[in-house]
């Protein structure tokens, strides 16, 4: 069974799709729709331009392509080490997937709020079709329209350097995140949503992608392309000025990978370059940087982005009505070498993770820490804290008095381990337990619904929730011996003092 919508004079067709959870209910599916032109030849390194138009049906009933990906750190030493490892995707990947409830009633055509998803996978991987929206609009009381975007990652999304700016598109993939938004502001009401009211989510450099997007352009982006944020595990990595030492140290050794060391225009020449001879730098140089450490990242490039994200966050100069964030206890675990025991040393890591320390910060780091465990767990939480959590407070005291915050801490609490819980056709959660899963999945489409997680799309065994600002409230997911432990905690005064550490130093750590 198919239906037909018209969207900028195209006509769209997609499956009606049967929900799996209600069988007599339906939600209809639009998938791999292109919202910019393949971003090739003349339009690598270049922002995200409008697709040609077309006439006539198009097929929207197939996933589209992922981008090209890459991985983590994995070296414990040498920051250029080599290791390859290939994956099936492609440069042409700007596209979107929505879902829309076509049974939604009591509300006007074209009034639904919208949620739209930014994939998690350190802008190294990550792509939309994995993420299927209708386990969120099943939890929203089929009140949402749900949106999941695609963006260009890695080297294709985020070479750094001079050069780039001067003939390019710095952070191409947190323009292309931008240029969806405004697609979606410009369309969606023709699948049944409400441009006024969306709502961005995102995990890890999803959330950090959150992030982006409310400091972009000063908090002062024009026409208001979201009402609400949320922000599950916030990632802010390291991120420099476009022409700092270490973006234009990436740069030179993509320059030198690709063979394009002589030529005399070296961006035209990776212009140029075989996509897979870039892709082949773009895994072994992300793969041979430090351990659980991201290298094509976003950069402060003076125009989107235009100074260091926690400077913007402390002047409150943020795009958006209210926020949403979420931590889960144990952030930083998967990102740190758990074989190194015999080694660890938290004022030796701090230097490693951050190159603009000097003794005197790392020395601190590790007096901070001391009391956190074995040298081990201190490291853990140094990654965790500086990288995810504190990050996390920064953006709720930029919203002071219009922000919600929870922590995820079912056991064992790691990063990531919160996804199953609102995306459960992606993977199982451990804890099944439906009136767990039901009170944490509803806190983000209630908020996505009405921007408070107190006014619920069903009643939940979530207790009255205050916002963060009212003594550091914030609400504890979790259980014990297999029953649901929900309930507001005050924040952990230790670590909002070791987060006003890194919030003084973030002109070292550039974040």
């Amino acid at each position: 069974m198919f239906a037909r919508y018209q969207l900028s004079q195209i006509l769209i067709v997609a499956a009606t799709i049967l929900s799996t959870s209600a069988q007599s209910t339906a939600i209809v599916d639009f998938l791999g729709i292109r919202y910019a032109a393949a971003p090739l030849g003349y339009l690598r390194f270049r922002g995200p331009q409008p697709p040609a138009n077309v006439t006539g049906v198009q097929q929207a009933t197939v996933q589209p392509n992922q981008c090209f990906q890459a991985s983590n750190g994995l070296s414990s030493t040498n920051p250029l080490e080599m290791r390859a490892a290939q994956v099936i995707s492609t440069e042409d990947c700007l596209f979107l997937n929505v879902f829309y409830p076509s049974d939604a009633s009591g509300t006007p055509v074209g009034k639904l709020p919208v949620l739209v998803y930014i994939h998690g996978g350190g802008y190294l991987a990550g792509q939309a079709s994995a993420y299927n929206g209708e386990d969120v609009i099943n939890q929203s009381n089929r009140g949402l329209v749900v949106v999941t975007i695609q963006y260009r990652l890695g080297v294709f999304g985020f070479l750094p350097g001079a050069k780039v700016k001067a003939n390019g598109a710095l952070n191409a993939g947190l323009l292309d995140q931008d240029f969806a938004l405004r697609w979606i502001n410009r369309n969606i009401n023709k699948f049944g949503g409400d441009p006024s009211k969306v709502t961005i989510w995102g995990e890890s450099a999803g959330a950090g992608s959150v992030l982006q997007q409310v400091i972009a352009n000063g908090g002062k982006t024009k026409p208001q392309l979201f009402r609400g944020a949320i922000t599950s595990s916030t990632f802010l990595p390291s991120q420099y000025n476009y022409n700092d030492r270490v973006p234009e140290l990436l740069f030179s050794e993509v320059v030198a990978q690709v063979n394009c060391s002589a030529a005399g225009d070296t961006l035209g020449c990776l212009r140029a370059a075989d996509v897979n001879a870039l892709q082949t730098a773009n895994t072994q140089i992300n793969n041979g940087g430090f351990f659980g450490t991201f290298l094509f990242v976003p950069v402060v490039d003076g125009t989107f982005i235009t100074q260091r994200p926690t400077l913007s966050l402390q002047q409150s100069k943020v795009n958006g009505e209210a926020l949403l964030s979420v931590t889960n206890t144990f952030e930083g675990t998967i990102f740190v070498d758990q074989n190194t025991a015999a080694t660890a040393n938290a004022t030796q890591y701090a230097l490693n993770l951050f190159p603009g320390f000097r003794a005197a910060q790392a020395d601190k780091v590790g007096q901070l820490y001391a009391g956190l465990g074995t040298a081990l767990l201190q490291e853990n939480a140094i990654q965790g804290e500086s990288i995810f959590v504190c990050p996390t407070y920064a953006i709720l005291q930029a919203f002071k008095g219009r922000a919600f915050k929870a922590e995820f801490a079912v056991p064992p609490g790691l990063h990531a381990n919160d996804i199953a819980y609102y995306w459960p056709s992606l993977s199982t959660p451990p804890f099944q337990n439906t009136d767990f899963i039901n009170a944490f999945a509803q806190t983000f489409t209630s908020f996505a619904l009405s921007l408070d997680p107190n006014v619920k799309v069903s009643q939940t065994i979530t207790p009255p929730w205050a916002k963060w600002n009212v003594g550091n409230t914030e609400m504890n997911f979790n259980q014990t011996n297999g029953v649901p432990v929900i309930r507001p905690v005050t924040t952990d005064a230790a670590l909002l003092e070791r987060c006003r550490f890194w919030d003084s130093v973030g002109g070292l750590t550039a974040q």
